[in-house]
């Protein structure tokens, strides 16, 4: 390939079509017409004689795609690390863009990242999603780095294992006393309400099958897009359901809740991938979680 094709001005608007999911929107934030994305995307693939842009809904970067969206994130961080040296004073802030299962958010991330917040110049943009799904987001270009419960790395990057985030299922003494005051069986569990975290989320679906032998809409399940609130609708006597011990180890510890499944309790890996060239800012971020996550997650 001829890096001689690669114009970053040209790059610049496929990142944002896929960023921002619409050619109007992506105009929009490069102050330029609908018709000057187009055209620019256009050049793009004519240069490198194949499409980069999957006209799909939702849009995606081709193969090759993600290759040059890949490669155009690192380029935008090593610049904006290079302006920091350069003139420290004037420089504009660096945007770290990271794709994180919500569990590690809502417990231990901020406090890994805390540290590098305070002292460099940085913008977080955080694609939070399930654990399952996170390397996709490198894998566009969206994402310099991410947690994920793959250890597989994507050519050019590295894995690291950071330990476990272990979940436990648990319910409010109300819920227990109205659905399991026999116990948790196959027949309790065909009534008792559960929680999902998305689509994606397969970690209560797959329990449930291999201990139950219940399958997916065999019984009542709500589908809730935030850690927070797997507590507080547990809490409120609306559900039960599997949430990382450090949600709910307070909880627990007050009989706020009720450990359901003592002797089964879910072990998912973490690993913390990041692009080998990603600057030294990124560098000082890794190791940051690296070694935070170590100290904090069972291993």
């Amino acid at each position: 390939m001829d890096l001689s094709q690669i114009d970053y001005k040209l790059l610049k608007a496929l990142d944002a079509v896929v960023m921002e999911q619409s050619f109007e929107r992506a105009a929009q934030r490069l102050f330029i017409t609908q018709s000057a994305i187009s055209q620019r995307i256009k050049l793009l693939e004519k240069n490198f004689g194949e499409p980069l842009l999957v006209r799909s809904s939702p849009l995606k970067a081709s193969d090759l795609g993600r290759l040059l969206l890949g490669h155009y994130q690192r380029v935008l961080q090593l610049e904006a690390e290079l302006s920091q040296q350069l003139d420290a004073q004037t420089a504009v802030a660096q945007t770290l863009s990271l794709a994180v299962n919500a569990d590690s958010l809502a417990s231990w991330l901020i406090s890994a990242l805390s540290p590098l917040l305070q002292k460099e110049n940085i913008h977080l943009n955080l694609f939070v999603q399930d654990e399952s799904t996170t390397l996709e987001r490198m894998r566009s270009g969206e994402a310099l780095a991410c947690l994920s419960n793959q250890e597989k790395t994507i050519n050019g990057s590295d894995s690291h294992f950071i330990g476990y985030m272990e979940y436990v299922c648990v319910a409010s003494p109300d819920f227990v006393d109205r659905f399991f005051k026999n116990g948790v069986t196959q027949t309790s569990l065909r009534y008792a309400p559960a929680m999902s975290f998305d689509q994606h989320d397969d970690m209560h679906f797959s329990f449930i099958r291999e201990n139950f032998g219940l399958q997916m809409g065999e019984y009542p399940c709500h589908t809730i897009r935030s850690s927070e609130a797997f507590v507080d609708l547990t809490l409120a006597s609306g559900a039960y359901s599997f949430n990382s011990i450090f949600s709910v180890e307070a909880h627990l510890k007050a009989g706020r809740l009720i450990d359901l499944l003592p002797e089964h309790r879910v072990r998912v890996p973490l690993y913390w991938h990041c692009w080998q060239l990603g600057g030294e800012l990124m560098q000082s971020l890794s190791k940051q979680i690296i070694s935070y996550a170590r100290e904090v997650l069972k291993e």
